[in-house]
């Protein structure tokens, strides 16, 4: 009897099973380029859905239990463009369909950004996302900060020329509320060799920009939304090299190659490098260091502010195997040295300090989809950055703007006498797991985890007691969500995060009370909490997309936020996480007129609530800024974007944001009465800023296939106040700035050759950053740049 009920039991299975694949039909074929290779890597989807897959190494692809009826199927791949085709699958049958794609590469030519990118599958998220298409700026010399500076929202302040510190803001949150990434991965521990300012955009080939909400599968603490770089990760033969030169002794070298075998070997490289003298013309006060004459409103130039960067990523591994679709290890190996000129004021002015440090960060990364059973997705990363830092200060002049100086005899130093060389030990490990649960839903999990460990010494002290108290920090960021694609017009997707951080240091007491008599102690802290959200997107028309999302979410203290950077950033280890409630509204529409005019429109409502923001001011003696807690800040702001193109002659567009930061805090610590600051607009903060740009387009000047084009830019930027508005102090206003870029690009042989003429800032007109920090005066740029790819 049980053996006729186990028979039993696996008839009904197998008939089941015949059933339901008699009921369901499956699509498959191959995708080629246009010479006739085949294309590995492709994605493939059906629109609306989260079914695809990828071809294997021969560019074939199957898609099995399709349910009956018609699909729209769309391939995509880097350095191509995506092509569509509607399928009618019927039960019981398996339809081939094969693609024959077409390079973008002819497309490379123009140096505007045009806004909302061609992968439609980005912008169909429900998510706030802006995605830059990076390979229409490859011709530029912009790095990716200055790219990002054109995108609404989006303002990117420096505190001088190449190679300076930079605070990004998003929709008013700034800082390390706003989160970066590198193909999915966080740059968290990157160090200064690494960072956003001084990677050119060559490198990517998107940038995705999400404003408010993040996915859950990028995964961190992002407070106030998050960029993700988009290398591509090529799996094909292709040299990408240029070279510019400019003004201020500007160079910049970017080499980018990737060679894949038939049989899944992969070896990439990636190679830039940037030196500058960033002596761009100031205006400043000065005071004649030996007579104490006072001088206003001098024209001088920066005298001590060189950096120069080298950087290598060289990854080698397979893909497209049945263990793996990818598996790659990966070194960066990096040096900069950056001497510093000012404080976090021009009135500090210096002469011989510099800072210096390296990277040298191991990586694996490993990717498969389909594991063990269909719909199973995993990819894996991890890193150790063992690089280190070090502060160069043990000088003892005092500078002034005219490069005078005053020696003074003994041990000393600009600001603090130093040799400090220390190592941060970052560590990084993510892991993303997604399962498709059926053609609608989709269940996936993210963790992050960080380590941090600041060690180091100073061959001038020793003996010191205070390098050897702990500076150690260890961050997780677990996320789970859940996607509904309940139809190709409407989809949503919830998540739950739990944020955890625990944190050990020293400080310093005096056990007897006596005099100068200072001893250290270990303490810890720690923050667990969990946080939620929601996002949402519903098509009204084809053409008219409406996005909705929400979240609580928190932001975990970074480490040079608690620790100091040793720079310009004092350290405060009584920071507390800071929480917000984000909501945004927002829509996009596209419409064709007689086929040859083009518009698009996107506008985004947003309002933040947040608690414990985290915000820099001045130290107590305004040579530092150090970060500090305030207990309610308030944001109601939107933006939006307008952009018009007439066939592949000519676009324009245009984006303005505003964003009104206001300071909630009715009572501050300690006090029973109204804060005099209570409602105040956050101070050094634009709250009014836009972008314009127009590019035109010429074909086959000089020859057939060669293209040139002349673009202008333009940015703006209302005045704002520099410290809290209720204190009075208009004379302190940073004023409304005006800066005007032009740019002529003639690309040959189809995009193969291109030579690119850009002068930034033409009217040389002042533009200041962080705590008035003057930017860069007129500077003119060539950069010579040859493509071959396939």
């Amino acid at each position: 009897m049980p053996l006729r009920k186990l028979l039993y039991t696996g008839l009904v299975c197998m008939l089941s099973y015949l059933a339901h694949a008699q009921s369901t039909g499956a699509l498959r074929g191959r995708i080629v380029s246009e010479e006739g290779d085949q294309l590995m890597g492709v994605t493939v989807m059906l629109a609306g859905t989260s079914k695809g897959i990828n071809t294997d190494e021969s560019g074939n692809f199957q898609l099995d239990n399709l349910s009956p009826g018609t699909h729209t199927l769309t391939a995509s791949f880097v350095g191509y463009q995506t092509q569509q085709k509607t399928v009618t699958v019927k039960s019981g049958e398996t339809l081939r369909h094969n693609f024959r794609l077409v390079s973008s590469t002819q497309q490379l030519e123009t140096v505007s950004v045009i806004g909302r990118s061609e992968a439609k599958e980005v912008c169909r998220q429900a998510f706030n996302v802006t995605a830059i298409d990076a390979t229409k700026l490859h011709n530029s010399t912009l790095d990716l900060s200055h790219a990002l500076d054109r995108v609404s929202g989006v303002r990117v302040r420096e505190s001088g020329g190449v190679g300076s510190n930079f605070n990004f803001s998003l929709n008013g949150f700034t800082g390390r509320q706003v989160k970066f990434f590198i193909d999915g991965i966080p740059m968290d521990n990157f160090g200064s060799s690494f960072q956003l300012n001084n990677i050119p955009i060559n490198l990517a080939e998107r940038v995705e920009v999400y404003k408010g909400v993040v996915p859950i599968w990028l995964g961190s603490d992002a407070l106030g939304g998050a960029v993700n770089i988009v290398t591509g990760n090529r799996q094909r033969n292709y040299l990408d090299a240029s070279y510019s030169y400019g003004s201020f002794n500007t160079h910049r070298t970017a080499v980018n190659a990737g060679v894949t075998t038939k049989s899944g070997f992969t070896v990439q490289l990636n190679a830039f490098q940037n030196y500058s003298n960033n002596n761009y013309w100031v205006t400043v006060d000065v005071a004649d260091i030996n007579t104490g004459e006072y001088f206003r409103n001098q024209r001088v130039r920066r005298f001590h502010d060189t950096y120069r960067n080298e950087t290598i990523v060289a990854t080698v591994g397979v893909v497209g195997k049945r263990f793996a679709d990818k598996l790659l290890f990966g070194i960066t190996l990096g040096q900069n040295r950056a001497e510093i000129q000012t404080g976090a004021r021009m009135v500090s002015v210096f002469g011989d300090w510099y800072r210096r440090g390296n990277i040298v960060m191991p990586s694996v990364r490993y990717q498969k989809d389909n594991l063990l059973i269909k719909g199973l997705n995993v990819r894996l990363t991890g890193n150790f950055n063992l690089g280190q830092e070090q502060n160069v200060d043990t000088v003892y002049r005092r500078y002034n703007w005219f490069q005078q100086y005053k020696q003074y005899p003994g041990k000393g130093s600009e600001r603090e006498r130093s040799l400090y060389k220390f190592r941060n030990n970052n560590g990084l490990v993510t892991a993303n797991v997604s399962y498709q649960i059926s053609e609608k839903q989709a269940l996936s999990i993210n963790n992050v985890f960080n380590t941090f460990n600041r060690t180091g010494s100073d061959e001038l002290n020793p003996t010191s007691a205070n390098y050897e108290q702990p500076r150690v920090n260890t961050k997780n960021v677990l996320g789970i969500g859940y996607k509904y694609d309940y139809s190709e017009r409407w989809n949503t997707s919830l998540f739950i995060k739990h944020f955890s951080q625990n944190n050990k240091y020293g400080i310093t007491y005096n056990p007897s009370g006596t005099y100068g008599d200072v001893a250290y102690m270990t303490q810890k802290n720690g923050f667990n909490q969990l946080g939620y959200g929601i996002a949402t997107s519903f098509f009204l028309q084809k053409n008219l997309q409406l996005k909705a999302s929400f979240e609580k979410s928190y932001r975990l203290p970074e480490t040079d936020e608690l620790y100091g950077d040793l720079l310009n950033l004092e350290g405060n280890i009584n920071l507390k996480p800071e929480t917000s409630r984000n909501y945004n509204l927002g829509f996009s529409y596209l419409t064709n007129l007689a086929k040859v005019h083009r518009f698009s429109f996107a506008g985004n409502v947003l309002y933040r609530d947040a608690q414990g923001f985290i915000r820099p001011r001045l130290n107590n003696n305004q040579t530092k800024q150090v970060m500090d807690n305030l207990a309610d800040v308030t944001n109601l702001g939107f933006d939006g974007e307008i952009r018009y193109s007439y066939r592949q002659f000519l676009t324009v567009g245009t984006n303005l944001t505003y964003q009104n930061l206001r300071n909630n805090t009715r009572y501050e610590d300690g006090y029973t009465t109204e804060s005099p600051l209570f409602r105040d607009r956050i101070p050094n903060m634009p709250f009014l800023f836009g972008n314009a740009d127009a590019s035109l387009f010429l074909r086959n000047v000089g020859g057939q296939g060669n293209t040139l084009s002349v673009g202008y830019n333009l940015l703006y930027v209302h005045a704002y106040y520099l410290y809290w508005p209720s204190l009075g102090q208009d004379k302190l206003d940073i004023p409304e700035q005006l800066a005007h870029d032009v740019n002529l690009v003639y690309a040959l042989a189809g995009g193969k050759y291109n030579i690119g003429f850009e002068c930034k800032n033409v009217l040389d007109s002042k533009l200041y950053d962080n705590f008035s920090l003057q930017k860069p005066s007129r500077g003119f740029y060539v950069k010579l740049r040859y493509f071959v790819g396939k």
